[in-house]
C-alpha cells in the first residue's frame, strides 16, 4: 500500500508519503492562491496518480473539545470533492496538534525561523500520516 498525507491550509498543503505503511516521509508543500481549493484538488490528484496512491490520510482539525469549526468543515469539503476524483481511498485523520509537533520536531533539529516556515506544512503531513500508520499497525 502506498499512502500519502496531507496537511491542508488556506495557503499551502503540505504533503507526506509512506510507500512501507511504517514510516512516513516529508515529501514537498503545494502552495496556492488563498482559499483556492480547487487548485490543491487537482495537484493532489496528480501526485496520486504519479505516485500510485491507494490511501490518502487528510487532517481533519478539531477543536480540543472535539468540536469541528471552520477548518475542519473545508476538510471535509475538501475530502469529498477529492473523492469524486480519484479512486484512492480517502481518510479524515484528527490532526490536533500536528503543527504544533512539527514546530516543535523543527526547532529541536535548530532549523532557522525561515527554514522552518517553509518545512512546517509538510512536517505536519508526515505528523497526521505517521499517526494514522501508528494507529493501524
Amino acid at each position: 500500500m502506498i499512502y500519502l498525507g496531507l496537511d491542508l491550509g488556506s495557503k499551502t498543503l503540505g504533503v507526506a508519503f509512506s510507500s512501507s505503511g511504517i514510516i512516513a516521509m516529508n515529501l514537498e508543500t503545494y502552495r496556492f492562491s488563498e482559499d483556492d481549493y480547487d487548485s490543491a484538488i487537482a495537484y493532489t490528484v496528480n501526485k496520486i496518480n504519479e505516485l500510485k496512491v491507494d490511501v490518502v490520510v487528510l487532517g481533519l482539525p478539531k477543536h480540543m473539545n472535539n468540536d469541528l469549526g471552520i477548518r475542519g468543515e473545508i476538510s471535509v469539503s475538501f475530502k469529498e470533492k477529492l473523492s469524486s476524483k480519484t479512486n484512492a481511498k480517502i481518510i479524515l485523520y484528527d490532526e490536533r496538534l500536528s503543527t504544533k509537533t512539527a514546530r516543535l520536531v523543527l526547532s529541536n533539529q535548530n532549523k532557522k525561523k525561515d527554514k522552518q516556515k517553509k518545512l512546517k506544512d509538510e512536517i505536519a503531513a508526515v505528523v497526521i500520516l505517521q499517526a494514522y500508520l501508528d494507529s493501524i499497525n
